[in-house]
C-alpha cells in the first residue's frame, strides 16, 4: 500500500482508460481463481497501481535492539482526550452525519491490547481529504481536519467521535469510486509493529465495484473490515454508533495493509 498518509487517489496517476465492466470482470475472474483468500494478491490487476507498488523483495531485517533505542513511547501525557473527538477540533461544527466508532483491540486469545496508540484519518462528509493532491470537485470543510488519535484503555477499548466520510473518485478506472471508509493505524510498541487498515460501513453499494475491497476474496475476511451499526453505542440526539473490533493475530486476524 501507499504511505499511510497518502490518499488512494493520489498514487493512481495513470489515465483512466478502463471502465467498470472490465474491472468487474477481472474481479470476478480472480475471485474464481483464488476463492476465499484472506490476504489480497500482491499483484491484484483490477487495482491497477498494485502491479507497480507491491513488494518484490524480501523485507529488510531490522535489529529490534537498535529500533527500541529510537522509537517513541506514547502514554496518557502525550495524547489529549480531545484528540479522539474529530468534531471538536475547530471553532465551528463540521458538516455531515456525526458518528461514534468504538471497539476492542484484542489478540488471538481475546486478551485486550492495552495502552496502544490508535490513529485515524479520513475524508470529510463530501468525500474530500485535506491533501494538496486531492482536487476533485467536492467542498472542503473548514471545521473538519479528518485526523485523530487515542490510547486503548485497560480492556482494549478505543473510541472516536467523528463525521461519517463520503465516497470519493480515485482514478483507478473510469468512474471509479472508493466506498466510504476510515483509515486506522495501530502502533504497537515499536515502529516495526505498526499496522494499518481500513474500516468500512455496512451495506455500501460500492463494495462489489471496489478493487481494493475485493482484492480480499474471502467474504469472512472482508466482513472483518466492516463495522456494525450498534444502537447501544448511538448517543441520543448526538450521533449514530458503530462498533468495530480488531483482532491482531490468529485465525480471526483482521486484515491489514501490511499484507500487501
Amino acid at each position: 500500500m501507499a504511505n499511510v498518509r497518502e490518499v488512494d487517489r493520489v498514487v493512481s496517476s495513470e489515465p483512466a482508460i478502463d471502465d467498470q465492466a472490465r474491472i468487474s470482470a477481472e474481479i470476478a475472474e480472480l475471485a474464481r481463481d483464488h476463492p476465499n483468500r484472506g490476504e489480497p494478491l500482491l499483484d491484484y490487476s483490477p487495482y491497477r497501481s498494485s502491479l507497480l507498488r507491491h513488494p518484490t523483495k524480501a523485507p529488510v531485517q531490522a535489529d529490534p535492539d537498535d529500533i527500541e533505542l529510537a522509537v517513541p513511547v506514547f502514554g496518557p501525557q502525550d495524547v489529549a482526550a480531545i484528540e479522539a473527538d474529530l468534531t471538536a477540533q475547530h471553532s465551528g461544527e463540521p458538516l455531515g452525519e456525526r458518528i461514534t466508532v468504538t471497539g476492542r483491540i484484542v489478540d488471538a486469545a481475546g486478551r485486550p491490547v492495552r495502552n496502544q496508540l490508535v490513529e485515524v484519518w479520513q475524508a470529510n462528509s463530501s468525500g474530500r481529504y485535506i491533501h494538496a493532491s486531492d482536487q476533485h470537485p467536492a467542498p472542503l470543510d473548514p471545521n473538519f481536519t479528518g485526523a485523530g488519535r487515542c490510547l486503548t484503555d485497560d480492556d482494549g477499548w478505543y473510541r472516536f467521535t467523528t463525521i461519517k466520510p463520503g465516497p470519493y473518485p480515485w482514478k483507478n478506472h473510469l468512474n471509479a469510486w472508493r466506498p466510504a471508509h476510515i483509515h486506522f493505524s495501530l502502533f504497537g510498541n515499536a515502529f516495526v509493529e505498526r499496522l494499518v487498515t481500513q474500516m468500512y460501513f455496512p451495506g455500501d453499494p460500492l463494495f462489489a465495484l471496489d478493487p481494493i475491497f475485493q482484492s480480499i476474496t474471502d467474504p469472512k475476511a472482508r466482513d472483518g473490515l466492516t463495522a456494525a451499526y450498534d444502537h447501544d453505542v448511538t448517543t441520543p440526539q448526538v450521533s449514530t454508533g458503530y462498533r468495530w473490533d480488531v483482532v491482531l493475530d490468529g485465525a480471526r486476524q483482521t486484515w491489514t495493509e501490511a499484507a500487501r
